[in-house]
């Protein structure tokens, strides 16, 4: 069993930045991958980026060149920097693991994009 506990969302200008964070309960050192996907109103959960235990990363188009993912394994925790906001990535930010257990999901955090 894996608990994973997202923070760091709020309100924030467009063109402004936030970091979620997503503190795990065990080492994520094995972990397959870490990631954080996100869920608009009205819309279907898409992935936004994931970083496996190698330090791959992928991003979903619309965030490249913007979001960046990564680990601290010491800490148990994977980051979301968010740079350069836009009212299109008001959503829910949940992240997710992969482990040789199976999959986890955090409770979610909102992130608002609005003047």
């Amino acid at each position: 069993q894996v608990q994973l506990v997202e923070s760091g969302g709020g309100l924030v200008q467009p063109g402004g930045s936030l970091r979620l964070s997503c503190a795990a309960s065990r080492n994520i050192f094995s972990f397959t991958s870490m990631g954080w996907y996100r869920q608009a109103p009205g819309k279907g959960r898409e992935l936004v980026a994931t970083i496996t235990s190698g330090g791959k990363t992928n991003y979903v188009d619309s965030v490249k060149e913007r979001f960046t993912i990564s680990r601290d394994n010491a800490k148990n925790t994977v980051y979301l920097q968010m740079n350069n906001l836009k009212p299109e990535d008001t959503a829910v930010y949940y992240c997710k693991t992969v482990t040789i257990w199976g999959a986890y999901w955090g409770q979610g955090i909102q992130v608002t994009v609005s003047s």
